[in-house]
C-alpha cells in the first residue's frame, strides 16, 4: 500500500519502524495515518541475499536436499521435503509406505519443536506483558521448562531420523540413506507423550490469553489432504474454490519485485493478490483432519471462528498443531515397521519437478529445472515469508486503527504482537521494532 501526496491542513501522524530483526533478516515499517486512517502501510524486507536458488544450479538432487536445507536451523525438513518431493514427481519415484510415514514423523519433529519454540518463547511473552522469554522466566520459570522440554523431544525426533537435529542429512530421493530401528523410536515414545501432556496444556493456555481486538475476512490457502492432516502432499487450496496440485503452484501464484524490499512478494494471479498461509490457514481449511485429540480440543477452546479472522488467535492454531504432531508421532511410532530397504532405485531424467509442502510458518513451493546430465538448471524457492508479506501489510492496515491512540510504547507492543502472529525467524534482539511517532500539522 503506497502513499499520496498529503493535502494541506491534514492531520497526518507516521509511524516508522526502521528495525524488523525477528523475521527473515532485517526490515522496516511504515504506518502513515492521515485524519484517522492509514494511507500508507509498507513492509520492507531488507535480508541479504544468499543465493540458494543459484547455489543449487549444477547440483544433483541429493546435493540439493542438503543444501536447502541450509536455508533454515528451524525449518530444513520442510525445505528437504519440497525438493524430494519435487524430484521424486519428475522421475516418477514410488515410495515405501514406511517411508512416507518416516517422512511424516520427520515433519512432526519439526513442527514440534518449531511450534514450541514459537508459541512460548517468540510470542507468549507478547501477550504477558514481557519484553522476552529471559524475563517471563524469571515469573513463569516452570512455563519455560516445560516448553523446552517439548522442544527437545521435537529436536531429538529429527536427531533419530535425519542424523542430527538441526540441518540434518538422510533424506534422500527415493527415501533415506539410513531409517531408523523400532527400539530407537520406541525408546523416545516416553518423552513425546509426556510431550503431548504439556502441549494439551497450550492449547488452554493460549487460548485463555488476552486477544486485541481485529478482524477481517482473509482468503486462506494450504495443502488439503483427503485422509490426514497436510504435512507433505495433498491438493493446494483456498477458502474461495482453488485447487491444484501441489506441483501447480505457478499456475494460480507469482512472485514479484517491490522496490522496498529484497524478497519477492508472491501474489495470486486472479487479481485477489493478498492470501494468507500458515497454522491459521491449515486449521481453517483443514481441521476435520486434525488428530482426533487435537480436534476435540480445538472444539474446546470455542475458538475456531476467531482463528480465522483474527490474526493474533494464530497462537492457539499453533498450539492445537503441536498437540496435533506429537500425537500423530505417537502413533506412527507405534504403528511403526522398518522398511525392507531405505531407499528405492530411481533414474534422473530431464524435464521440471516442483512440489508445494507445508512447513510450519505455511506453504512452501519448489521448482527445478533439471538438465540431460541429471543436474539442476533452474531452481525457485518460495517460503512462507514471501508469501505473508502482502498480508503482513494488509494486517497492519486493519491494526493500526486499534493502536494510534495508544501511549508509543504500548502501540509498538501491539504491533510486534501482530507481526509475531506470522512466525517470524529468530533473533537475539530484545525488541524488533523500534517505533517512531511523528506528528505533522
Amino acid at each position: 500500500m503506497h502513499g499520496t501526496e498529503v493535502p494541506k491542513g491534514a492531520d497526518e501522524r507516521l509511524y516508522e519502524v526502521t528495525e524488523l530483526t525477528r523475521v527473515e533478516g532485517e526490515g522496516s515499517l511504515r504506518l502513515r495515518v492521515r485524519d484517522g486512517k492509514v494511507v500508507e502501510a509498507s513492509l520492507g524486507i531488507f535480508e541479504t541475499p544468499r543465493y540458494f536458488e543459484q547455489i543449487v544450479v549444477g547440483r544433483t538432487p541429493d546435493e540439493v536436499i542438503d543444501i536447502v536445507a541450509r536455508i533454515c536451523g528451524i525449518c530444513p525438513i520442510a525445505y528437504q521435503m519440497s525438493a524430494v518431493h519435487a524430484f521424486e514427481d519428475l522421475f516418477g519415484v514410488a515410495i515405501d509406505p514406511a517411508v512416507r510415514a518416516l517422512r511424516r514423523l520427520l515433519y512432526c519433529g519439526e513442527w514440534i519443536e518449531s511450534h514450541a519454540l514459537h508459541i512460548y518463547l517468540l510470542h507468549a511473552p507478547d501477550f504477558l506483558g514481557y519484553e522476552s522469554a529471559i524475563a517471563m522466566a524469571a515469573d513463569h520459570r516452570e512455563t519455560v521448562e516445560k516448553a523446552l522440554r517439548m522442544k527437545k523431544a521435537g529436536n531429538h525426533l529429527i536427531g533419530i531420523l535425519g542424523g542430527r537435529s538441526v540441518h540434518p542429512v538422510s533424506v534422500r530421493v527415493g527415501g533415506f540413506s539410513r531409517v531408523p530401528r523400532r527400539r530407537e523410536l520406541e525408546a523416545h515414545r516416553p518423552a513425546l507423550a509426556e510431550s503431548l501432556e504439556l502441549a494439551k496444556e497450550t492449547v488452554r493456555l493460549t487460548a485463555s490469553l488476552p486477544m486485541p481486538a481485529f478482524a477481517r475476512e482473509p482468503r486462506v490457502v494450504s495443502l488439503r489432504h483427503p485422509d490426514e492432516y497436510p504435512y507433505n502432499d495433498g491438493r493446494i487450496v483456498s477458502s474461495d474454490g482453488l485447487d491444484l496440485r501441489p506441483s501447480d503452484w505457478g499456475e494460480a501464484f507469482e512472485e514479484s519485485h517491490v522496490e522496498r524490499s529484497n524478497a519477492l512478494h508472491a501474489r495470486a494471479k486472479d487479481g485477489k493478490g493478498v492470501y494468507l498461509v500458515g497454522p491459521a490457514a491449515r486449521v481453517v481449511l483443514a481441521a476435520d483432519q486434525l488428530h482426533p485429540v487435537a480436534r476435540e480440543l480445538l472444539a474446546e477452546t470455542g475458538m475456531a471462528e476467531l482463528i480465522r479472522t483474527n490474526i493474533y488467535a494464530s497462537i492457539v492454531a499453533r498450539a492445537v498443531e503441536l498437540v496435533h504432531a506429537l500425537a500423530e508421532a505417537i502413533d506412527i511410532i507405534d504403528a511403526y515397521r522398518p522398511p525392507a530397504e531405505p531407499m528405492v532405485a530411481w533414474t534422473s531424467r530431464p524435464g521440471v519437478g516442483a512440489w508445494a509442502t507445508e512447513a510450519p510458518r505455511g506453504l512452501l513451493f519448489h521448482r527445478y529445472e533439471v538438465d540431460e546430465r541429471g543436474r539442476v538448471a533452474a531452481a525457485q524457492i518460495v517460503p512462507p515469508t514471501s508469501q505473508n508479506q502482502a498480508a503482513i501489510e494488509r494486517d497492519l492496515v486493519v491494526a493500526a486503527p486499534n493502536v494510534i491512540d495508544l501511549p508509543q510504547a504500548e502501540a509498538t507492543v501491539r504491533l510486534e504482537q501482530m507481526i509475531r502472529s506470522y512466525d517470524p525467524c529468530i533473533s537475539c534482539a530484545t525488541h524488533f521494532l523500534d517505533l517512531r511517532i511523528e506528528e505533522e500539522d
